[in-house]
């Protein structure tokens, strides 16, 4: 891997007068070769993102002009021209999305939009384009590919949006492929599938692969040489089995340090008495066509659950196996169409009105995304302290008891008169921690609300749940694709698949000894699972 195909000199990406520093990204310089794949690690705010931004020529406006220079086949890409950079970027140049939802038209068809590319830059027939797209999709492992051709993206998985914005990228065989946490979202097996495919390109046809991402473990997986950043500087880079087991800076150590490993939480000899009990819920939705009555799915197929005081337990399994929505039927987010569901001893399912609010006050959720989740107009003082005010609480003492959340979940107190978009991802999951706890609930749903996070953050918000729990003994459904954070906090998990719970156990025996092949799956699918097992083995 001799040949240069991109070489970053210098890049420098200033930020707008009164940020927190004044550049992005500061005097970087990277160079990535023909058939290499170069992972850019480091936490949010370190310039990855920006990094494969100014490349592209897709940097926000309101940021000044970069400097430096980015060399790609004899042209400085920092200095194109919108034609030069439209006719360039797609054809030599392509780049897959961490949000493939967000980055497809919804109103168009996945093959229409994978077709553009064709349209715009090769003078084939559309005869010769539908065949192209077609061969595109069988080679990114999509399924029935002439029907997923006159699909929208709703009707797609996550995984399978994902693989559409890869055929995109691949329609005209780039020379380089910039790909930004293109897994972080996704469920282990289909993340495994993904990486594979990555694999692929780089033996097929010797694409230079720059693969951002916070994923030590994707890393181990797929990456010839890794580049650590830190607040738009390069920390330390060099080849993927030295900085994974060999890191030379202090802050690489931190960074491998707070990697989850697949280790099971040790079992905890007395738990308290049931705060969930869960009976025979189901839910099935139906979809309907203009010529009759479409299918059903069984989302939730007769799921018993049962979650006592203090402990966690992690559900687990692929997207689409109906764990949100077991979630959302447990506090009637969602209606289920059968079932049973006791909430510390009071019964929840079947309660209308004002006794179903009030029954509310039990349970509290934490979801994936804080950002969606808070509003942009209202202070996290005034978040936290709502909750208690609808239920009765006098605004004086509510919000005396949300400067004591903010304060226990490691934020400034003299912050609460701050909005969410002022603070970071971590922080703002803090605050939706701090707002479900300002309802002294007994039980508490997390849905995937690490997924997206740092893994330096990601350990402190695990952390910071253990600790409230310890503290207020509430119980905890916890809902995630990551074995290896279940295996961290969970006191049982749960494997789900089709609506049903097809085993559940201790981490420990669930890990050692799992009786479904489907276990058996989703554990060989954990990213990097050899190289934090067996330090010693070769890390790519």
């Amino acid at each position: 891997m001799t040949d240069t195909l991109l070489d970053i000199r210098g890049l420098s990406v200033p930020l707008p007068t009164g940020a927190d520093r004044p550049f992005a990204v500061k005097d970087l310089s990277l160079s990535l070769s023909k058939g290499e794949i170069l992972c850019i690690v480091g936490e949010t705010g370190s310039g990855k993102s920006l990094t494969a931004f100014a490349s592209m020529g897709l940097l926000p406006t309101n940021l000044p002009k970069p400097s430096g220079e980015v060399m790609f086949e004899g042209r400085n890409l920092l200095t194109l021209t919108e034609e030069q950079r439209r006719e360039i970027n797609g054809r030599r140049l392509a780049m897959i999305f961490q949000e493939p939802i967000a980055a497809l038209n919804p109103i168009y068809r996945v093959g229409e939009q994978v077709a553009e590319a064709f349209r715009l830059h090769t003078k084939l027939s559309e005869a010769e384009i539908k065949q192209k797209v077609i061969d595109l999709f069988t080679e990114v492992h999509l399924p029935n590919p002439r029907e997923i051709l006159r699909s929208y993206p709703h009707q797609l998985s996550g995984g399978q949006c994902q693989r559409v914005m890869i055929a995109t990228a691949l329609a005209l065989d780039p020379a380089i492929l910039i790909a930004d946490e293109p897994t972080t979202a996704l469920d282990v097996t289909t993340q495994a599938q993904i990486l594979r495919l990555m694999l692929d390109l780089r033996e097929k046809h010797g694409t230079g692969i720059l693969f951002i991402t916070h994923d030590f473990g994707v890393v181990a997986e797929i990456a010839d040489r890794v580049a650590v950043m830190r607040h738009g500087t390069l920390v330390e880079t060099g080849p993927a089995k030295e900085v994974l087991l060999n890191p030379q800076e202090e802050y690489t150590q931190n960074l491998l340090a707070a990697v989850p490993r697949l280790q099971p939480k040790v079992s905890r000899s007395y738990l308290g008495e049931p705060v969930l009990v869960a009976s025979k819920v189901a839910k099935t939705y139906q979809t309907r066509t203009l010529f009759g009555a479409g299918r059903k799915v069984k989302a939730v197929d007769e799921v018993d659950v049962t979650i006592r005081r203090g402990e966690t337990l992690g559900l687990v399994g692929e997207s689409g196996s109906g764990k949100s929505t077991l979630a959302q039927c447990l506090i009637r987010l969602v209606e289920p169409d059968g079932g049973e569901v006791t909430i510390s001893g009071g019964k929840f399912s079947g309660l209308k009105g004002a006794d179903l609010r009030a029954a509310r006050q039990r349970v509290q959720i934490v979801f994936q995304d804080p950002f969606t989740a808070l509003d942009p107009r209202q202070s996290v003082r005034s978040a936290i302290a709502e909750g208690p005010i609808i239920h009765g609480l006098s605004p004086a003492e509510a919000t005396a008891r949300a400067d004591g959340l903010i304060e226990a979940v490691g934020l400034d107190p003299s912050g609460g008169d701050r909005f969410p978009h002022e603070f970071s991802g971590g922080q703002r999951q803090r605050i939706c921690i701090a707002r479900a706890l300002a309802l002294e609930p007994e039980l508490i749903i997390a849905d995937e609300s690490v997924s997206a996070l740092d893994v330096s953050v990601q350990a402190q918000v695990l952390d910071l749940l253990a600790e409230m729990q310890e503290r207020l003994q509430f119980g905890m459904l916890f809902i995630t694709h990551d074995l290896r954070v279940a295996s961290r906090i969970c006191d049982r998990i749960a494997v789900m698949r089709h609506g049903k719970i097809v085993e559940q156990d201790e981490p420990a025996t669930l890990f050692a000894n799992p009786t479904q092949d489907y276990t058996r799956k989703l554990l060989a699918a954990v990213p990097g699972r050899d190289w934090q097992t067996n330090p010693t083995r070769k890390a790519v």
